[in-house]
């Protein structure tokens, strides 16, 4: 956000010299007029000579194309690993569950505690990564969270709570990756290119998901034993760290922009300031509402799924009942697998399809997010009642479901780098992740569970009614579907204005109106004289 300070009686305003910003004041003192002019970072000074020399603003930041590229890899191979933490428990939830001995209800806690402390943590981190330095901020949450993930894998079967503290910790970690990462991209690329930049990257979060589960379950299959699981991913997140530190840059907020220099100089608001202005820019609060119905939906399936098949094969007659540990793992790879094809193609498909279409309509992005999930909630619904029936019919509507979800992550996180100024985008990020967690994914997978031992709990016990409670808590997110899709179609009612207010050169929370008066002077090129 960019502020700046009020103008003061015999102030005279220029803007557009030289391409920058100049501040003149004319006050009259006892050797006669003073001329002050505004230097670097907005601080006025004093001419002696009478007359205000040309104003100076900071050197265009810029970086190779190269670097950009490489800092964009590096990113998005950390963004891989990121996912694979949030999923690769639900790869071997049954042999987890067989070895704490716990219940479904407990065993969506536990992606429960990992989202709460996610989403805790996750404005702590948005304000970090708008005032202080990204690259550190990211550096601390990847330690961080691979110190949890290895500590859990030792965990006796004893003290179940440490192992739900455990995933609790690395949630904490993984939530400074997912504020952060998404604005220094913002910050290298700009226009098409992000929007190419963001496709790839958030082809990532499905991959990673769908990786996360067969890493889970092929190092199980290979060992016999879950724990190996934890225990591979701190060596690749080791190697993520030296690559951040070596070759990832930390670019001045808003400097791929044209107004990169106009967002490095002026006085930082505060985050209550911050927090007002997103509050008021209805595209962004109505997107968000559309991503936290998708974190409901892809936090059950995510979380559930794997074990719905392995339960739905089960009644289908194709394999026997998990008794003891290792269980089967066929589901969990044939899922993870899925994820990661359905994800590749639905995030590429989504991106490319918006970047067509806004060009003959700019409302163009949420509107393919309402169309995607609307027409996502039918796939699951068919996938879910087919699964007892037609086993292969409902892999096909499952993936048909996911691929329609997939369309939509490189798409939402342009909405909102579009809609937000760059000074607020980590505060944006972080209220984004916060409210689609505790109101998604936080409590999908716990409710969920809690709803199919309630089912269970009235039922003879057998795997048919397992399969069948579990299938029927499910239903719920084929309406939370619709809703999102609702939550979009709205976005499009007010995305043209909040872009417009974003890419002024000088935006401002709205309740400010003499810093919005200035703001319009600045970018219109006016100027205010003596009376």
């Amino acid at each position: 956000m960019c502020l700046q300070s009020a103008l003061v009686p015999g102030q005279r305003l220029r803007a557009g010299e030289a391409g920058g910003m100049s501040v003149e004041c004319r006050e009259p003192g006892p050797e006669g007029p003073q001329d002050w002019s505004a230097g670097p970072g907005g601080h006025a000074w004093a001419s002696g000579s009478g007359r205000c020399p040309r104003s100076t603003t900071p050197a265009p930041w810029s970086l190779p194309r190269w670097r950009a590229i490489v800092a964009a890899a590096v990113l998005c191979y950390i963004n891989l690993l990121n996912y694979m933490n949030w999923f690769i428990i639900a790869g071997v939830l049954l042999d987890v569950q067989k070895f704490f001995q716990i219940s479904d209800s407990n065993a969506g806690l536990l992606q429960t505690v990992f989202i709460s402390c996610l989403l805790l943590s996750a404005p702590v981190f948005g304000y970090l990564g708008d005032r202080h330095s990204r690259k550190a901020t990211l550096s601390f949450g990847i330690l961080l969270w691979s110190g949890a993930g290895l500590s859990g894998s030792f965990v006796s079967p004893r003290y179940s709570w440490l192992f739900f503290l455990s995933r609790g910790v690395v949630g904490t970690g993984t939530a400074s990756y997912s504020t952060i990462a998404p604005t220094i991209l913002g910050d290298l690329f700009v226009r098409d290119q992000r929007t190419r930049v963001l496709a790839i990257f958030y082809i990532f979060i499905p991959v990673g998901s769908g990786l996360g589960y067969v890493l889970g379950s092929a190092v199980t299959e290979l060992t016999g034993n879950w724990h190996w699981a934890l225990r591979v991913m701190p060596c690749l997140e080791a190697v993520a760290l030296i690559l951040l530190i070596v070759l990832v840059p930390d670019p001045p907020r808003g400097a791929a922009e044209k107004q990169g220099a106009m967002a490095m100089g002026g006085q930082r608001s505060s985050w209550c300031e911050d927090v007002r202005y997103l509050g008021r820019n209805w595209s962004f609060v109505w997107s968000t509402l559309g991503v936290t119905a998708m974190a409901f939906v892809t936090g059950a399936l995510g979380f559930w799924v794997p074990k719905f098949l392995f339960e739905a094969r089960v009644v289908h007659g194709l394999q026997p009942p998990c008794l003891q540990e290792p269980c089967s793992s066929q589901d969990s790879l044939i899922f993870g697998a899925l994820t990661v094809v359905t994800g590749i193609v639905g995030v590429v498909l989504g991106a490319e399809v918006s970047r067509s279409y806004k060009r003959v309509n700019p409302r163009a992005e949420p509107l393919i997010c309402a169309s995607s999930l609307l027409a996502a909630a039918p796939c699951l619904y068919l996938a879910l009642v087919l699964a007892p029936i037609t086993f292969p019919f409902s892999y096909v509507f499952l993936a048909f479901g996911e691929l329609l979800l997939s369309c939509n992550w490189a798409v939402v996180a342009d909405i909102l780098l579009s809609v937000v100024v760059p000074r607020c985008r980590g505060t944006a990020e972080a209220l984004q992740i916060t409210v689609g967690h505790i109101l998604g994914d936080a409590g999908s997978p716990y409710l969920t569970g809690l709803l199919s031992s309630a089912l269970r709990a009235g039922r003879p016990d057998s795997y048919l009614q397992r399969f069948l409670s579990l299938q029927q808590s499910f239903l719920c997110c084929t309406f939370v579907l619709a809703l999102g899709g609702g939550c979009f179609l709205l976005t499009a009612l007010h995305l043209e204005g909040d872009q417009a207010r974003a890419q002024q050169p000088c935006t401002v929370t709205p309740d400010n109106k003499d810093m919005e008066s200035q703001s319009l002077l600045f970018s219109t090129g006016a100027s205010t004289e003596d009376p």
